[in-house]
This record gives C-alpha cells, structure tokens and sequence, in this order.
C-alpha cells in the first residue's frame, strides 16, 4: 500500500533510438500510473558520456509523444522535483555518497581492470550487473589503502550487511535473496562517474517515486538498491518486474537492431495506434492486435494478465508498417 499520492517513472539512458521493448516498459509503466490517478516522470539517465548523445535523448521524447505517452513531470516540461536530467543532479549524489561514507558504509576498490575481467569467468553473477565481486579490497589496512591510493584513483564499494533481502514484487511475485546477494557493488567509479545503483536509488527517493515498473532483467539488482534505501533511511517504491520483449533469436531486443526502433517504424509508415495495439497484444493486455491508443487501454492493464511477451518477427515488422 502507498500512503500518499501514486508517482512512477520511466528513466531510459539515451544511449540509441527507443525500440520496441523500450516502448513497451514505458507503455506499461504509464498505463499503471494513469490508471491509479498518479502522476507520471520521465527522467533521463545520461550519466555516463560514453553511452549518452544528445540526438538520442531529443529523439526519445519525440518518439514517447508519437506514442502517445505523455508525463506530468520531465525534461522538457519541468516539475517540483527536478532537474529530470542525472547530470543536473550531482550534487545529489554527492551528498549520498557521503552519507554513506560518514557511515563506514563504503569502502575503496583498487581491483584493476584485469583482474575484474578475470573475476567475469566466475560461474556466478546478476543477470544485470556482471559478476560477484569477492570482496579481494574489503579488508585491505588503512595502511595498505594509503599505499594504493597513491597508485590508482579507486571506485568506491558498497559493504553489503549479512541480511536477507524480501519484498513482494507486483509482477513477478515475492520475492527473496539470501544474504550476500549479488556481492559488494560499486556505487562510484574510479573514472569520477557515479554509478547506476546509487542515482536510481537517490532519484526515485528525491522525487517522491512510490511505483517503480521496469524490465525483469532488472530484478535481480533490486536487493543491492533495498540496501541502500536502508541504509539512507529512505522507504522503498513498490517494484514490478515485468517481461521482455523478444527478438526473432529470443534475445532481448538491443538498441543497435535498427529494424524494431520506433523511430524506423515511423520512417516505415506504421501509424502509433497500430504499434501500441502490438504492444498490449504482445504484453497479453488484448487478445488479438488491434489499432488502439494508449488511453484506450488504461481500463485493460492488470499485472494478471501480463505473459511472456513473443518474439518480435520479421512479420510482425511488416504488419506494423503496412497500410
């Protein structure tokens, strides 16, 4: 339950044209919102420079609108809990990082680059973030550290607590991780980025966000961000981890397949009506496709009837475009 006004988000990274399956979180993610009356947040994720390009963030917000996805709060339209843009909100999380630290929550990693490559053929790892990492600079001496320090900037590490993580996840069900789950994670880079598990976690909480839909890929970093809500004293949003959409290899669909982009739908023909009804027929909110609008299917979105999304075929390219 939510004691207050319903808010939820959608916060892609401008790292490549908005495909099909981004298209379908933040379909979803809208739908929830509007049918609980909240208000709805677009903010952009452009933290790291070497993904972020300009041309993608103004194209993401044309191809949202095209969709008729709309947001009481974001970039372009401004909002009490703004800026909508990460690299606007550094001080953020400056200030989290340092909370963190005054807590004896962190600690500097001086791995190298290697040796976290080597520690990639680990059997065991999150779907979403890579490998476990073993802990090889968590017990390091002050002493050693100074002498570290003096030969590589480190990132900083989050100690996780030997507690277990639950939560009821609105999608995917409850959930649970043992203790130790998914290892010390990084929460500041050495190159001076801040990391994605800190300013998720600093900006939904900073913006009031209380629902937070998003991929399935996703689920298994929920636990490193309840750690930092806990240790921040911030509550948590309620979380719901939904499925992906498909390609035709039954790989998630990546930004690079330029075939399945809105934006060379667009370029195609298809109209946004007939896109949307392939989306809800494919999230199982319809059960044959059909030209709707996304406020058309506001009344249609429960979590009961989301399914396995198919895979995105040639075909269904072609029947998208075609008049």
């Amino acid at each position: 339950m939510v004691d207050g006004p319903v808010r939820g988000r959608f916060a892609p990274t401008p790292s490549g044209f908005l495909h099909l399956g981004n298209a379908l979180t933040a379909l979803l993610a809208w739908l929830q919102v509007r049918q609980l009356g909240g208000d709805f947040i677009l903010r952009v994720e452009d933290l790291d420079e070497r993904r972020f390009h300009p041309v993608y963030a103004d194209a993401l917000l044309d191809d949202l609108r095209w969709l008729g996805i709309d947001w009481d709060e974001g970039p372009d339209v401004g909002g009490a809990r703004g800026p909508y843009r990460q690299r606007d909100r550094l001080a953020l999380y400056e200030a989290a990082l340092a909370e963190l630290r005054a807590q004896g929550r962190l600690y500097p990693c001086f791995c190298s680059r290697k040796q976290l490559t080597e520690l990639a053929q680990a059997p065991h790892g999150l779907a979403s973030e890579g490998p476990v990492y073993n802990g090889a600079c968590r017990h390091l001496s002050a002493a050693e550290r100074a002498r570290r320090a003096k030969l590589k900037d480190p990132s900083w590490r989050f100690a996780l607590p030997e507690v277990s993580v639950a939560f009821d996840d609105l999608a995917a069900g409850p959930q649970w991780f043992p203790p130790g789950t998914g290892g010390d994670f990084v929460v500041f880079r050495a190159d001076g980025v801040f990391a994605y598990q800190l300013a998720v976690v600093v900006d939904d909480a900073a913006m009031g966000v209380t629902h937070v839909l998003r991929g399935a890929d996703l689920l298994d970093s929920t636990p490193r961000q309840l750690h930092l809500y806990a240790a921040l004293g911030w509550a948590p949003p309620l979380f719901a981890h939904v499925p992906l959409l498909c390609g035709a290899d039954g790989a998630r669909l990546a930004k690079r397949d330029q075939s399945v982009t809105l934006r060379s739908l667009r370029a195609a023909g298809a109209t946004p009506e007939r896109v949307t009804g392939y989306l809800a027929f494919a999230a199982g909110l319809l059960d044959h496709p059909e030209a709707v609008s996304p406020r058309e299917l506001v009344s249609h979105f429960s979590f009961h009837r989301l399914r396995q999304p198919p895979r995105v075929a040639p075909a269904d390219v072609e029947n998208l475009v075609r008049a």
